[in-house]
């Protein structure tokens, strides 16, 4: 069972970097995918975020520490995805995912893509309709 303290903790870092890319004029989309998309977090669930982007200073570590108030604790690969997990002062994880905005392609959608967003997603900002359209075409059979 989640508490109210780690879902308002989750809200909250939703909503700044909701606001943080609403003022980012080169930020395409951003996405919560995972256990915190589908409703089915724990408390030990950390929350996962995708951010699509061209601007590589925005996978810098920094940016996420800074603007989430944490230290960040892993920096990765996967593909085209730089992971970036930044460790709250509560302990609570956040997962921010940058990606190139071809990532979000709906004709067609990249198999890694349709498996990300397909397990379960929520769109938190989508300026021009990009994510609005991998979710439609998600939904198509493949």
């Amino acid at each position: 069972m989640v508490t109210e303290q780690r879902s308002l903790e989750v809200r909250s870092v939703i909503e700044t970097v909701a606001r943080w890319a609403t003022a980012q004029t080169d930020v395409g989309g951003v996405l919560v995918v995972g256990s915190w998309a589908r409703g089915a977090a724990r408390m030990d669930s950390d929350v996962d975020l995708v951010v699509l982007t061209d601007n590589p200073r925005h996978a810098e570590a920094g940016v996420w520490a800074d603007l989430l108030g944490g230290e960040v604790v892993r920096l990765a690969e996967w593909g085209p995805l730089r992971e970036v997990r930044v460790r709250r002062p509560s302990g609570f994880e956040v997962e921010m995912g940058v990606v190139p905005v071809s990532w979000a392609a709906a004709e067609p959608v990249d198999p890694g893509t349709r498996r990300v967003v397909g397990d379960g997603h929520r769109i938190v900002h989508d300026p021009e309709g990009l994510l609005a359209a991998l979710s439609a075409a998600v939904r198509s059979p493949a």
